[in-house]
């Protein structure tokens, strides 16, 4: 894939800016050469859920809010699926009294918006409002499925796979059991007019639209030649920003179009040391060997909650506990972009409906400090930067593995310093590394002021403590 100009464009939406410095990393032979985006380097991402977000549901109503995000220190906003939702076998939670929406992921139109939410002008303005702030913005797209009354099944039902019935049918897994989308029908990808029609879709909202890149649903079950195809068509128009929702099909999959995939794995041990099941050291484990699978030219999306985690397995509260604080401070620290979820940022602790109309409660403790203090490291500090930007994470042993996992990261001169209590339990501990002698700053300290460590010292943490140092 090569550095291209951008396609001049009339259209008034387009007027926002977009940088051209990319950052390109050859990859093995016979997949593409990505060139990432320069402001993707020390990015966090923010996931909204424009219809319970609030009252209103709506494009305008969420960008009102963009100033708060933005303080927040976000700088990517990724907009679950903008799309017509299908009518058709529609989803609803049976126990809600709220009107049935259906789900965000059983589109009928993707060259439209959904109504509910408000109207093309609408969406433009709102990912012109978040350029103006200096924020970028990316799409949620799906391309393994469609509604029932979908566009493309009306006109195109030689798009979708058959049963052995020769109906079409709902997705399908490798197994050959049925997820259980029974709202969604699956999509055929060895027909080439549909491989061409989801590829002038994304070309559209490129061309219409100002918007910075896609998140890709199910990525995984979508041929790699397909993404192969696919980025160097929408690099043409502009670069963009790519990110896969998969993690199992490894380093080709990866390398063909994205930059950034889910850490699903590091989010299901997270939950596991923080129940007591692994010790802390399955953190490292897994993310050393994440980065064998993957390489480190991309990099993951860390979490503690996202949509999918929220609605079905459990809030953050459910899933960690007390040590929701510090399993998510831990995930602004690792390797990998950290995403903050609509409404974790006001103490969110309800599992929101899917289906639903079910609008997030703002009226809880605001963790905004908290969140800032992290964003406004991770911006500064080159050693918390992304993929191959930071610094290489550098594990430090101490006396007390099983419930601390310490370690530093360094990079042209910046240095961070963490230790984190993984468990339920009181900590102390000792370590034998140089690497955390010196001088350095507690970020979450009021003071701000510099502390010596030496070689040797003894620290105690309690339950789910945390210490974040830095070197400037």
């Amino acid at each position: 894939m090569r550095i291209l100009l951008f396609v001049a464009f009339t259209l008034a939406t387009l007027a926002c800016k977009h940088p051209a410095a990319t950052t390109a990393t050859p990859n093995a032979p016979g997949v593409n050469t990505l060139h990432t985006p320069d402001w993707a380097k020390n990015a966090v991402i923010y996931e909204a859920n424009i219809r319970q977000f609030s009252k209103e549901g709506t494009f305008n109503a969420f960008a009102k809010d963009l100033p708060r995000i933005k303080d927040l220190g976000v700088d990517v906003i990724w907009l679950m699926p903008v799309y017509p939702i299908s009518d058709t076998n529609r989803k609803c939670h049976d126990e809600a009294k709220s009107k049935c929406y259906g789900s965000y992921y059983a589109a009928v139109d993707f060259e439209a918006v959904n109504p509910e939410f408000g109207t093309m002008a609408d969406l433009k303005s709102l990912v012109n409002r978040a350029h103006d702030l200096g924020m970028k913005v990316i799409l949620d797209f799906v391309p393994n499925h469609t509604g029932w009354n979908s566009k493309w099944m009306l006109e195109h039902p030689e798009w979708y796979k058959k049963g052995p019935d020769g109906q079409i049918t709902d997705p399908v897994g490798p197994d050959g059991q049925k997820y259980g989308w029974s709202d969604v029908a699956q999509l055929d990808f060895s027909n080439p007019q549909l491989r061409e029609a989801w590829m002038k879709a994304h070309e559209f909202w490129l061309k219409n639209t100002a918007v910075d890149g896609f998140r890709e649903d199910v990525a995984g079950e979508v041929p790699t030649s397909f993404w192969l195809e696919l980025r160097p068509r929408l690099d043409k128009i502009r670069p963009v920003f790519m990110l896969s929702e998969n993690e199992d099909k490894g380093k080709e999959h990866f390398d063909a179009a994205f930059e950034m995939n889910y850490g699903w794995t590091l989010h299901s041990t997270l939950k596991e040391v923080a129940s007591g099941k692994k010790p802390a050291t399955a953190v490292y484990d897994w993310t050393e060997e994440a980065k064998t699978r993957f390489g480190t030219r991309g990099w993951p999306m860390n979490f503690t909650q996202n949509h999918d985690e929220n609605s079905w397995n459990g809030t953050e509260k459910e899933s960690f506990g007390e040590g929701g604080d510090c399993f998510t401070a831990l995930c602004f620290m690792i390797e990998g972009m950290g995403l903050i979820y609509s409404g974790q940022e006001a103490s969110l602790n309800k599992r929101l409906l899917f289906f639903n109309k079910d609008e997030i409660d703002w009226t809880g403790k605001s963790r905004a400090p908290f969140f800032k203090t992290l964003t406004t490291l991770k911006h500064s500090n080159h050693a918390l930067w992304n993929g191959q930007k930071g610094g290489v994470l550098q594990k430090i042993a101490t006396s007390d593995d099983a419930k601390v996992y310490a370690f530093t990261r360094e990079k042209d001169g910046d240095k961070v310093l963490c230790m984190f209590n993984l468990s339920n339990l009181p900590a102390g501990f000792t370590w034998q590394s140089d690497a955390s002698a010196g001088k350095w700053r507690n970020v979450f300290s009021p003071a701000q002021t510099f502390v010596t460590l030496k070689k040797g010292e003894r620290t105690t943490l309690k339950p789910y403590e945390y210490v974040i140092y830095s070197s400037k």
